[in-house]
């Protein structure tokens, strides 16, 4: 096994899914994860993508994200609104809660640590 992995979509097939109907805010939004990296111990790296929508989401799992396309707002419960598009990183860290609003398809780069 190679100790280099690209990050791309070419190198997995993605998975599909959608937010859990009791999570489900608004619209219809179909996710595609492309998971190229899952490692022992609960590491994750690959990208996600969401077509428009709005649903809750509640972390127990720290995240780093990276987002490649579109725009979304990500709202946390008690705290602001963030809208984050291409180019923007950060941090969502366990106990976040809140909802994540799609306002044009986004496509991200994630690291997940369970």
């Amino acid at each position: 096994m190679a100790a280099f992995l690209s990050v791309d979509t070419k190198s997995v097939e993605p998975e599909s899914g959608a937010p859990a109907p009791d999570r489900l805010i608004s619209g219809d939004p179909k996710f595609r994860t492309w998971n190229v990296e899952e490692r022992e111990g609960g590491l994750y790296a690959g990208i996600w993508e969401s077509t428009p929508g709005k649903w809750r989401i509640v972390y127990d799992e720290w995240e780093f994200c990276h987002i490649l396309s579109g725009v979304s707002v990500i709202a946390e419960d008690g705290g602001d609104a963030r809208t984050v598009r291409a180019g923007d990183s950060f941090v969502l860290r366990p106990g976040f809660r809140g909802s994540w609003e799609v306002l044009e398809t986004t496509r991200k780069e994630y690291v997940i640590k369970l």
